[in-house]
């Protein structure tokens, strides 16, 4: 039985073929041979690293994790995938899943760890790939053209995307959910972690990003790395930024909660960072400069504070002196897809640099929005004590109460919403438990 899945699917590779037949032509290119990449070795070791196959490999196969294959695409022809999947009893070769896309694929499965001969004609190859090994093909690697020109190919997602997207989303809330009953049972990071993967369904090596599992103040570490094998002796905060691969698309999403010995102030704040995603994920809109949602952000951000006591004076000084970008100092958002920061955020479509602010240099996204797009809105409050150093002589900030929260680290809420015609729509279930 065909799914609705498996329908989206194939108009999903009508398109691919379609666009890519254009931008090849447009390019004087008979087709690009496209790397999937391969894991690296640990210096002076024999183990690899985790491994996520190439952006423009997954967007065709939606395969994360198949290394040393090749994708040969050519206008009018059958693309031709080389598996990588040669004969071993060390490990298990690669295997293709059931579903419709295999069929709309001429496959040659064997050993390619050097990639396969090209037939004659105008060739790029994308990729992990140099241009000694490029030109031993004679092909041209990584075109500066060709690779901006399908970078923006994937800015705006097709309905097979926003699904599987969709999918992850209900995959990893699942493991948000089993995550935060194990913080309130007395988990140890560890055993978050653990119970994450196990509701959630997935191997570490299988996550489009390491989980972020911080309990009180490494919640104000925006990349805490580490996982603590013993629960501490009070529980104020858990902050949880874990996501989920469908078919190679990403979810990536963050919830933070007050623990059982959490101060008073602490969850008025989450409530009021939830209000504010929920207001700047209502403003998504074909058109809406995300810059300009970067600064209603922290207008926002700066009133929050001012009601619950935090910041005293005005909201504009809190943002104009900086003070907010202290309690807050990454972006809102990114474009997502089968990388969890997706490419040509900070481009426009015709492949012109839109760099950053000066004053907001973390953000990923600078472009106007456009319907397709799927992009996450993260706002958040952390207590860092290195961002607010500098502003310690300020009369107008109840340091008290910042000290009271710093046990608490910070506040991180995400969703991941699509933009449609007329607005947007999240893809992010509500919240179990």
């Amino acid at each position: 039985m065909t799914s609705d899945l498996d329908i989206l699917q194939e108009r999903h590779l009508d398109a691919l073929e379609r666009d890519y037949a254009q931008i090849l032509a447009h390019h004087s290119l008979d087709g690009v041979l496209i790397h999937s990449g391969h894991p690296r070795a640990h210096f002076g070791d024999d183990q690899e690293a985790s491994f996520a196959a190439y952006g423009h490999f997954v967007h065709w196969t939606g395969q994360a994790q198949l290394a040393h294959s090749w994708l040969l695409v050519r206008p009018g022809r059958t693309p031709l995938l080389y598996l990588h999947a040669p004969e071993d009893f060390w490990h298990l070769p690669a295997a293709l899943p059931d579903e419709a896309w295999v069929a709309r694929f001429e496959v040659e499965r064997g050993r390619f760890e050097t990639p396969p001969v090209l037939p004659a004609g105008r060739f790029a190859v994308v990729g992990d790939v140099d241009a000694a090994t490029a030109q031993a093909l004679g092909a041209q690697a990584n075109p500066p053209g060709l690779v901006a020109a399908l970078d923006e190919l994937r800015v705006r997602k097709s309905e097979y995307e926003v699904a599987c997207i969709g999918e992850a989303n209900r995959c990893a809330l699942l493991g948000h959910t089993a995550a935060r009953r194990c913080f309130l049972e007395g988990g140890a990071e560890l055993d978050i972690q653990l119970a994450y993967l196990g509701a959630s369904r997935q191997r570490e090596g299988e996550l489009p990003y390491a989980n972020i599992i911080g309990v009180n103040a490494h919640g104000g570490v925006l990349h805490y790395q580490h996982y603590d094998r013993q629960a501490p002796g009070l529980r104020h905060s858990l902050l949880v930024d874990a996501g989920h691969r469908h078919r190679g698309y990403c979810a990536d999403i963050t919830r933070s909660w007050a623990g059982p010995d959490a101060d008073p102030a602490f969850q008025p704040l989450v409530d009021g960072v939830t209000a504010i995603k929920d207001r700047l994920g209502a403003a998504l809109a074909p058109g809406v400069n995300f810059v300009a949602l970067q600064v209603r952000m922290h207008r926002e951000l700066a009133e929050l504070l001012m009601d619950q006591g935090i910041v005293r004076g005005s909201a504009e000084s809190a943002v104009e002196s900086g003070l907010t970008r202290a309690f807050c100092p990454h972006g809102l958002g990114h474009l997502l897809g089968v990388q969890v920061h997706d490419v040509a955020g900070r481009i426009d479509a015709a492949g012109r640099p839109l760099p950053p602010p000066e004053t907001h240099p973390a953000l990923r996204l600078t472009r106007s929005l456009e319907a397709g797009m799927v992009v996450t809105i993260e706002p958040g409050f952390y207590v860092i004590p290195m961002l607010l150093a500098p502003h310690r002589g300020r009369a107008d900030v109840d340091w008290g109460l910042v000290e009271r929260l710093a046990g608490h680290g910070g506040i991180r809420i995400e969703d991941n919403l699509v933009v449609t015609a007329d607005g947007a729509r999240n893809l992010t279930p509500s919240d179990a438990g």
